[in-house]
């Protein structure tokens, strides 16, 4: 349920709806908007109508309304305003459209150092890059843990951009969470229901990609669990499903952007180097994500994708991203955006 707040309500008042609302088993969430402030109650309590009534009569509270969608704090009906929120010094939602760029794998010093000073100069805002790879085969380059950590934190810091990098095991969340400033839940552990919840008590940024077979309604729900536990600022990431079709890698559902505007208040990030596969398609995919009403893009960058260690075939070249994102600027423009 939300309970609405008058506009004269004292902070005593709201801290007495808050902690009745704790009392009565549920979780409460406080929203400040431009006109409103609002506190979400979240919880499945069968005395649902009975709590409803009795909040309605606190001192301060204004009305008090059910939530009928299942992501409660995730909804349209939770918020209207769409979210923004700081990773480092970069703001992800908003006016300014968000670019997350690097490479797939953090490979070594000069790598990474010379790739994050190549998309700083581009136009990046956060640069990515990962130290934990999940790979289709074992036998293949799984990344450097905690070195290349160090590496992609000493890289962002060197060029002034925050940087997000994925984590995949519970046990190394702590340890992504002293270097990163966003924490990245892939595709494949988008429905690790604890994962979700523990990097959601982090209070970390997170950039939440979709499943490779997971419905929207699905993925709202994933976001859900990370919500659940008080962290709001999340992003969602379109990064492709899999389809019956073999000529890409995935299929970029770009249906999902605007669906997924229409039903969360939450920034979606458009990955169309995995949503396709191949490098000489990340950029017309890039530019309609943009049109369909994206928040930012999240590529992947290599001065020489040949010999990556992972995802060289969809990684652009340092010009080929300068080319993309000065394009991505021109429709970005065009329908109220910045980068």
């Amino acid at each position: 349920m939300i309970v609405v707040l008058k506009p004269t309500i004292s902070d005593d008042e709201i801290l007495r709806i808050e902690q009745s609302i704790k009392e009565f088993g549920y979780k409460a969430e406080i929203v400040k908007g431009e006109a409103r402030t609002i506190i979400g109650a979240v919880g499945n309590q069968k005395e649902k109508q009975q709590h409803m009534n009795l909040l309605g009569q606190l001192p301060g509270v204004e009305a008090v309304v059910p939530i009928m969608q299942p992501n409660k704090l995730g909804s349209r009906e939770f918020k209207n305003e769409d979210t923004s929120f700081k990773v480092g010094d970069s703001t992800i939602g908003g006016k300014n459209l968000t670019l997350i760029a690097g490479p797939c794998s953090v490979e070594n010093e000069n790598q990474i150092n010379e790739i994050a000073k190549a998309v700083k100069s581009g136009g990046a805002t956060i640069l990515r890059g990962g130290a934990f790879k999940p790979r289709t085969s074992p036998y293949t380059f799984q990344g450097l843990g905690e070195e290349g950590l160090k590496l992609l934190k000493n890289a962002g810091d060197e060029v002034g951009l925050p940087i997000v990098t994925e984590v995949l095991d519970v046990k190394d969340l702590n340890l992504i969470c002293k270097y990163a400033d966003m924490l990245q839940i892939g595709a494949r552990n988008c429905q690790n229901y604890a994962l979700l919840k523990e990097a959601g008590k982090s209070k970390k940024p997170v950039l939440l990609k979709r499943g490779m077979s997971t419905s929207l309604n699905e993925f709202l729900l994933c976001a859900e669990y990370l919500l659940a536990e008080g962290n709001m600022a999340v992003a969602l990431c379109e990064r492709g499903i899999r389809t019956f079709e073999t000529a890409t890698r995935n299929t970029f559902d770009i249906n999902a952007i605007p669906v997924l505007k229409e039903k969360t208040h939450l920034p979606i990030i458009a990955d169309p180097a995995h949503g396709t596969g191949y490098w000489q398609y990340v950029s017309p995919i890039a530019y309609a994500a943009i049109a369909a009403g994206a928040d930012g893009l999240a590529v992947e960058v290599h001065d020489k994708p040949e010999i990556a260690l992972s995802d060289g075939g969809q990684s652009l070249k340092p010009k080929k991203f300068n080319i993309m994102v000065e394009k991505s600027r021109i429709i970005a423009n065009s329908i109220g955006r910045d980068i």
